[in-house]
């Protein structure tokens, strides 16, 4: 399985307007060689650098239809129920590190079922009903780091 954006390479910045200072709006993903024994497929937007126990959660999303081959910018991808990021609201957030470069890691997960969870679900919750049904996972990464002007 292959996670890639139009918008952005692995291991590059990602352009500010999908950031807290521009648009604050998510990438589109394009989705490669989910497996044929998918049922669903979750995603999870983190930042590990956050200066908090855990990091930060940008996005959760589960339930995405298994066909779903591109997650287009601004948009919920086919299927998907959106949890609760770290800042406890449903939906994408766009990086916005206090300081230096942050990794901002889409870990996109193939599933042997769909999912039974709260909308008001985060990364734990997701991470917990997740186990012992993937069969396949990858993930992108994306860097930002903010202008000082920013600040």
């Amino acid at each position: 399985m292959i996670l890639t954006s139009p918008s952005f390479e692995d291991d590059a910045f990602i352009p500010k307007k999908f950031t807290c200072d521009g648009g604050n709006i998510n990438p589109e993903l394009h989705i490669q060689n989910a497996p044929d024994g998918a049922k669903s497929l979750a995603l999870i937007m983190h930042d590990p650098d956050a200066p908090m126990p855990g990091g930060f959660t940008h996005w959760v999303v589960w339930n995405i239809l298994p066909g779903a081959t591109i997650i287009k910018q601004e948009s919920i991808p086919p299927g998907g129920v959106e949890g609760l990021n770290s800042a406890k609201k449903e939906g994408y957030v766009g990086p916005c590190p206090p300081s230096g470069t942050h990794h901002y890691e889409f870990m996109l997960y193939a599933l042997d079922a769909m999912l039974n969870i709260a909308g008001t679900s985060g990364k734990a919750e997701l991470e917990v009903a997740m186990q012992k049904h993937i069969i396949a996972e990858t993930k992108l990464t994306g860097l930002f780091k903010r202008a000082v002007n920013n600040k």
